[in-house]
């Protein structure tokens, strides 16, 4: 008889607190390195290796730059679009894309189905050369685009959208966040209240503030 595995129960809440974690350990260690730049100086494909990190210090299995399961039955590994991060539960591989259905699969590995599928973006409010301009445009286009890509994707059945925001204090975070969620609903896409988590780094360029946003993107 084969074995029963339970099915996954993904916790956001849950997840935000880890990455609230690792955030709260490196601001530390840059303050206690007396470091000239912060976190909010890090461009996002820094911020992947540092996510990655961070989860998998918290357990989890972690594959980067997955391609979607509507793009696994392509021929060539190049084409389709990718996801930020595919996570798995205690260290669990991912059933890889030709191993799926052959005797070569990993044991216990998570199906694409039961993993959860993250999209990750980093946005401040102020950067190096001052007030950000793009601030409110880079707020909008590309994370509701992201919602888009997860919510489409049919086969999908956990897909969250990790938002890293840095700014001047909680209040214009708390602001920003439900004036993008209001027009994210505005415009049809089912975005349902975020697991948010605050932390403080130092204020090196107007940036006092980092809050963590974890949203659940349900499919259409």
């Amino acid at each position: 008889m084969d074995e029963q595995v339970a099915p996954i129960d993904w916790s956001l809440p849950d997840l935000a607190d880890a990455v609230a974690r690792g955030v709260a350990r490196l601001s530390e260690e840059d303050r206690l390195a007396q470091a000239v730049r912060g976190p909010d100086s890090l461009p996002e494909l820094r911020w992947h290796a540092e996510l990655a990190a961070i989860f998998e210090a918290e357990g989890y299995g972690v594959q980067r730059e997955q391609r979607y399961p509507v793009a696994r039955g392509k021929r060539r590994r190049s084409e389709g679009e990718r996801c930020d991060f595919v996570l798995t539960p205690a260290g669990r591989s991912l059933e890889e894309e030709e191993a799926a259905a052959t005797l070569f699969a990993p044991p216990h590995a998570v199906a694409p189905q039961d993993a959860l599928w993250l999209e990750v973006k980093v946005v401040a409010q102020f950067t190096e050369e001052g007030p950000n301009r793009s601030y409110a445009s880079d707020l909008q286009q590309p994370l509701r685009g992201d919602v888009a890509k997860l919510a489409r994707e049919g086969l999908i059945s956990h897909a969250a959208l990790l938002l890293i925001l840095f700014t001047a204090d909680d209040a214009t975070a708390a602001h920003d966040l439900e004036l993008w969620r209001e027009r994210c609903l505005h415009r049809g896409l089912d975005v349902q209240p975020p697991s948010v988590r605050h932390v403080r780094i130092v204020d090196r360029l107007g940036n006092a503030c980092c809050t963590l946003a974890l949203w659940r993107v349900k499919g259409w």
